[in-house]
C-alpha cells in the first residue's frame, strides 16, 4: 500500500492564493476612493475660490458705490453757495424806502440806487454791456434781485470776466455804471456794498445773502418778462 505524497504544506491550512483578505480594500476600490477624495478636494477648492471671488466682487462694488456717492456729494456741495457770514463788513443799509410805481425818471440819493420809487416794469435779470435804466433795475431789486454795477473805466479784461463768471443766472443783474464812487458796487433792496476790485470775496457773500432775500418787498416775484435793457448778453 503506497502513501500519499506530502505536498509540503502544513496540515489543516488552506491555500487562499490571490483571494482578498476579509476586511481589506481592493486596489480598484482604493483607486475609486482616491478619485472621490480628489474630487471632493477640487469641489471644496472651487467653492472657496467662488466664495472669495464673490467677496471680492461685493467689496469692489461697495467701494465703488461709496466712491461714486462721495463724488456726487462733493459735486453737489461744491456747487452750492456757501453760507455767507451773518454780517458782511462794509455793507450799508437803508431803511424807510418808498416803493411806489411812477412814470418818468426818479432822483435817487445813491448811485446806483438801492431802492425807492421805480418804474412799473422790472428790468429782466441778465448781464448787460451797457448802462440800464435805474427805475427798471430798482423794480427788479424789489423782487429780490441783486444788482452788481462796475465802473467801465476801472474794471475791464480779467476783472470784468470774473464778475460775469460769478454773477448768477437768475435774480441778478450785472451792468456798467459810469461815475461810480467805487470800482464795483453791489446793491440789493435796502443794502449796498462798495468794493475796490472784482475779486473782493465780499461780493460773493453779498450776492449769496441778499439774492431773493426776504428783506426785499416782493421776494420771488418775476425777474423776467419785463424790459430788456441795451447790451443784454444773457
Amino acid at each position: 500500500m503506497s502513501r500519499p505524497k506530502n505536498s509540503g504544506k502544513p496540515a489543516g491550512r488552506v491555500d487562499r492564493g490571490s483571494q482578498p483578505v476579509p476586511g481589506s480594500t481592493s486596489l480598484k476600490q482604493q483607486r475609486a476612493a482616491d478619485i472621490q477624495q480628489k474630487l471632493a478636494g477640487h469641489k471644496a477648492q472651487h467653492r472657496r475660490q467662488r466664495r472669495n471671488r464673490l467677496i471680492l466682487i461685493i467689496t469692489a462694488w461697495t467701494v465703488g458705490a461709496a466712491l461714486v456717492a462721495g463724488l456726487v456729494v462733493f459735486a453737489v456741495t461744491s456747487t452750492m453757495p456757501k453760507t455767507p457770514p451773518a454780517a458782511i463788513e462794509g455793507v450799508q443799509t437803508l431803511s424807510g424806502l418808498s416803493a411806489n410805481h411812477v412814470n418818468g425818471p426818479v432822483e435817487y440819493p445813491q448811485a446806483p440806487p438801492a431802492g425807492g420809487d421805480h418804474s412799473q416794469i422790472p428790468l429782466n435779470c441778465a448781464v448787460y454791456t451797457e448802462s440800464v435804466p435805474n427805475e427798471n433795475a430798482v423794480h427788479s431789486l424789489e423782487h429780490g434781485a441783486v444788482w452788481v454795477t462796475y465802473d467801465p473805466e476801472a474794471v475791464s479784461g480779467e476783472q470784468l470776466e470774473l464778475l460775469r463768471r460769478d454773477i448768477p443766472s437768475t435774480y441778478a443783474i450785472l451792468s456798467p455804471y459810469e461815475g461810480l464812487p467805487s470800482p464795483v458796487i453791489a446793491s440789493a433792496w435796502g443794502a449796498q456794498l462798495k468794493a475796490s476790485s472784482a475779486d473782493d470775496p465780499r461780493i460773493k457773500d453779498f450776492i449769496s445773502k441778499y439774492r431773493s432775500a426776504k428783506s426785499a418787498p416782493e421776494p420771488g416775484a418775476p425777474c423776467t418778462g419785463g424790459l430788456d435793457g441795451p447790451g443784454k448778453l444773457t
